[in-house]
């Protein structure tokens, strides 16, 4: 099986496994902390690991995650200090486990969450930070489920791109999680065109054989 026809199986399958969840929800436990997933949202996984892992917030900072899914990285980047975090997504199951993870993490009134289709509830805030952790792959999506792994003619990925430096302070930084499935040339492509320099910071393997590869990407104004 190739890697095109290995990803959609295996990523159908994580669909299914996101809609079957009971309505009380899933505790899920990820990096040595638990994290609660209700129906439909997008559970804790390895592609945010080279993230999590080496994305920097000074004390203070505030910081904005886009396409926020449970909120582990918000609440992680409450963790190292920042000082205010929002996070956004467009599905509402995300917003309400993003929003209850928060609170169970003790951080309420550091992290607030909001229903978004990118950037349109957040007037003209800018940030120090900005993470985001976007579908990969240019793919039919059908249904919001599918929208956290697919990106329908890559349109989100490309409104990121063309939206983010409204949202970004002169000197921030953003931190982008692309795959070796994914597009990452386009992506390339996409942040140069918005006048983003982009470095590798990190990668991490699924298994030895690196069939599935996720990476992190700094990018600063040029």
């Amino acid at each position: 099986m190739d890697l095109s026809s290995f990803t959609d199986e295996w990523q159908m399958q994580r669909q299914q496994l996101f809609k079957s969840v009971p309505p009380e929800g899933r505790k899920v436990s990820y990096l040595d902390k638990e994290f609660l997933v209700f129906p439909n949202t997008f559970w804790p996984f390895a592609d945010s690991l080279p993230l999590i892992k080496n994305f920097h917030v000074a004390p203070g900072e505030h910081v904005l995650d886009v396409g926020t899914g449970s909120g582990v990285i918000g609440i992680f980047a409450c963790y190292r200090g920042a000082g205010r975090v929002v996070g956004v997504d467009i599905n509402p199951a995300a917003v309400r486990s993003a929003t209850h993870n928060a609170s169970m993490h003790g951080f309420s009134d550091t992290m607030q969450v909001l229903q978004s289709d990118l950037f349109t509830a957040l007037g003209d805030q800018q940030f120090d930070v900005i993470t985001a952790n976007l579908p990969f792959r240019n793919k039919p999506a059908q249904d919001v489920v599918a929208m956290s792994q697919w990106d329908t003619e890559f349109k989100t990925n490309t409104r990121f791109f063309e939206g983010v430096g409204r949202h970004l302070k002169p000197a921030g930084r953003i931190y982008f999680v692309q795959s070796n499935f994914g597009e990452i040339d386009t992506m390339h492509r996409l942040a140069q065109a918005s006048g983003l320099k982009v470095t590798e910071l990190a990668r991490e393997a699924t298994d030895e054989a690196r069939r599935q590869e996720f990476f992190v990407f700094e990018m600063t104004r040029v």
